[in-house]
């Protein structure tokens, strides 16, 4: 299953923006690369997994933390937990990548996984904002989901501890649900318009309130379910002839591709 930019803009909605539509293109990239590979290959997981990068880009819109600094901010520098243990180090490994991830820690932990993918990353140790460049963009927040083991609790419908795994607590918890309710409805096909979430509360046995609490977002988890479920019809055909085995594509293939086929559309 894939899912879609016009998917991605639908849930962020407001207006599109060159910015926005780099960092949808960037996540896009990654999922396409590796989603397989680690489990995003569900439609509860990629609600959930959607929904937390739509809430921490600020609907994708940010793709670096906005920097004030702010009293919290602050408390970055000389954090032994980010691994911020030079001066500067708290600036420096602000938040990067749709996730926003922090600190020097997190910054040498993904190079030192693309590097044990068979992958040849910038020092991001060194260079954090090489980060924001393609094909890592996309793929930090894929590092982060699976290295944290987020799919068991994606296929529980657990928002809050997801959310407690990405940010530290239940900060945004509210967005992070109201974006998952809309990642929920875009990936079941309905149009994200007036009255949308009556219809499937009506549609699904439900009090048509217009209220998205538990019972709604567990419908939507339900529903998301059952599409997983169902496989695609194959369309009848003759007998193909005997194929020739080939080899997968590993990452570093896809990379490649991803690659060259970004160094292509900068040169339109």
């Amino acid at each position: 299953m894939k899912i879609t930019s016009t998917q991605l803009n639908a849930i962020a909605g407001g207006t599109k923006t060159a910015a926005r539509q780099k960092n949808i293109d960037a996540i896009l990239l990654g999922l396409d690369a590796y989603g397989e590979q680690v489990g995003l290959n569900t439609y509860v997981r990629l609600a959930q997994y959607i929904a937390q990068l739509a809430h921490e880009s600020g609907r994708f819109k940010y793709d670096r933390e906005v920097w004030g600094p702010t009293a919290a901010q602050k408390r970055y520098e000389g954090r032994a937990d980010l691994g911020n243990t030079q001066t500067g180090d708290g600036s420096k490994f602000r938040g990067y990548t749709p996730i926003q991830i922090t600190g020097r820690a997190n910054a040498t932990a993904f190079r030192d996984w693309c590097r044990a993918q068979g992958l040849n990353p910038p020092d991001f140790a060194q260079f954090p904002e090489l980060m924001n460049t393609d094909p890592w963009e996309g793929l930090v927040p894929i590092w982060f989901w699976t290295t944290r083991n987020l799919n068991r609790y994606a296929d529980e419908g657990n928002t809050e501890m997801i959310s407690r795994k990405i940010n530290g607590g239940t900060n945004g918890l509210s967005d992070r649900l109201e974006l998952l309710v809309r990642t929920g409805l875009v990936l079941l096909d309905y149009k994200l318009e007036a009255g949308v979430v009556k219809r499937f509360q009506a549609e699904h046995g439900l009090v048509p309130d217009d209220i998205t609490g538990p019972a709604t977002r567990m419908a939507i988890h339900k529903a998301l379910q059952a599409l997983d479920s169902v496989k695609p019809e194959e369309p009848a055909s003759d007998p193909a002839p005997e194929a020739v085995a080939e080899e997968p594509l590993t990452l570093s293939d896809y990379l490649r591709i991803i690659e060259a086929a970004t160094a292509a559309i900068r040169q339109l």
